[in-house]
């Protein structure tokens, strides 16, 4: 690919979705994009490049978009940061929303949605200990195809086998053939919806929780520092905020700090939470995920 065409959709990427492309990945360009050219009848990949440089349709921008993101993803995948949700933050959850009895949480870049329905497992698990409570998951990314397939909540054998535990497969998913179908005591906790980190945060409303993992990877500081500040101001004084295990705030903003020695999990920077010995205590009843 010609250094000037490279350049057209590092600029577009970046402009409208916050990607950061480099020289190295330009091999993913043709590769990716190929298809896409195909299926707006384009004869080449440099044939659709000039159509990107008058005013290229928004239904385009959205497919390059969607072809260029990375939709990697298990059931608890990396589990550290599952097991901090269960025995770290749930039980910080229980003591001190026990007056609203409710938690919001938000998935960014949930993808086909394996992030959103591990944690809605997470706190089925619990049992009754969360009974009564309002516990919500909102689940969005830049994709809206891969938001179909997490709606749909329906993975092949390969998928469920990739971390998801043989108990929580029996228990909350119906088997259809060779697929599985997640049940709908799960499904009905996540709305998923389209949504792009480089938007105003604000329509989303404020939450308890936030994941956002495995994503700022991809931006710049810039960028990253920006979505920082904007997540500061949606997430509760005393919420937390988990990113990737290769992601850090360090350097970056000061609106976050790390928990100690609970690494990718993070709390406002004006958050109490640590200075008490016992916050971090799992009350009993709490219930540990069967591998």
């Amino acid at each position: 690919m010609r250094i000037t065409d490279f350049d057209i959709y590092k600029d577009l990427l970046k402009k409208s979705s916050g990607l950061v492309l480099s020289q190295d990945k330009s091999y993913l360009l043709e590769s990716r994009l190929g298809p896409v050219a195909k299926k707006w009848e384009f004869a080449s990949l440099e044939a659709m490049t000039v159509a990107l440089q008058a005013v290229p349709d928004k239904k385009l921008v959205n497919d390059i978009i969607e072809a260029m993101t990375t939709n990697e993803t298990s059931f608890f995948r990396d589990m550290k940061p599952f097991d901090l949700f269960r025995d770290t933050v749930l039980p910080y959850m229980l003591k001190n929303r026990v007056n609203q009895r409710k938690i919001k949480i938000w998935c960014a870049a949930a993808s086909s949605g394996q992030e959103p329905y591990s944690l809605a497992m997470i706190t089925k698990e619990q049992g009754s200990v969360f009974s009564g409570w309002d516990i919500s998951v909102k689940a969005t990314d830049i994709s809206n195809d891969i938001l179909d397939q997490a709606r749909n909540g329906v993975y092949s054998q390969f998928e469920v086998q990739r971390g998801l535990p043989i108990t929580m497969l029996m228990k909350y998913f119906t088997q259809e053939d060779e697929k599985w179908r997640m049940n709908d005591d799960i499904k009905k906790m996540i709305k998923f919806d389209y949504f792009n980190l480089l938007d105003s945060l604000t329509p989303l409303g404020t939450f308890d929780i936030i994941f956002c993992r495995n994503v700022l990877i991809y931006f710049d500081e810039e960028t990253k520092a920006q979505i920082f500040e904007k997540m500061s101001k949606i997430i509760a004084p005393d919420g937390f905020l988990f990113l990737g295990g290769a992601e850090t705030v360090l350097g970056i903003t000061d609106t976050f700090k790390p928990v100690k020695d609970k690494r990718g999990l993070y709390v406002p920077k004006d958050s109490q939470y640590g200075e008490e010995s016992a916050e971090n205590e799992a009350p009993k009843g709490t219930q540990a995920i069967a591998q």
